[in-house]
């Protein structure tokens, strides 16, 4: 038998992190990114939870009945946004990444009710937000799945 346990990610998940981190840049957007970078910026929100929040899902299954075994499944982080509209905090669900071979168990939606309840458990915080990539019907059919509506805006950048 095995079930999903979610976790606040440690310093010793940096390394795994960032490569989920680089593996779904360039699943997701075909973006190569710097892997050193991606490792530095994953130990800085790990060690600061002003910048983020990462969590781990956790696929623990028992063998022989007896001894469980824990294998990391997934992740995403959590930022923050001030909203001067709602006097409140916006989470943004970012960094999402599920290895193919826990696809299609469960995984993300595991995450998204532990920050959503964690969410609705804070004072202060006014929703869930996330982007996703126009081309990735199948994400935003899940984000569908969970409750969560396109919500007209776009997004532009000025990448500096």
């Amino acid at each position: 038998m095995s079930q999903l346990r979610i976790r606040a990610a440690h310093a010793h998940d940096r390394d795994l992190l960032a490569q989920w981190a680089v593996a779904m840049a360039l699943e997701t957007e075909h973006k190569q990114l710097d892997e050193k970078t991606v490792r530095a910026g994953v130990e800085a929100g790990i060690a600061d939870p002003a910048k983020a929040r990462y969590f781990v899902a956790m696929h623990e299954s028992a063998v022989a009945g007896r001894e469980t075994i824990a294998a990391p499944a997934g992740t995403l982080m959590l930022t923050r946004e001030w909203s001067d509209w709602r006097n409140g905090d916006w989470w943004w669900i970012q960094s999402v990444y599920v290895p193919p071979q826990f696809r299609r168990m469960g995984v993300f939606t595991a995450l998204y009710r532990h920050v959503e309840q964690l969410a609705r458990d804070t004072p202060g915080v006014v929703g869930l937000r996330l982007y996703v990539e126009r081309e990735n019907t199948n994400a935003q059919k899940t984000y569908e799945a969970l409750g969560m509506r396109d919500a007209g805006y776009s997004i532009l950048e000025a990448e500096f």
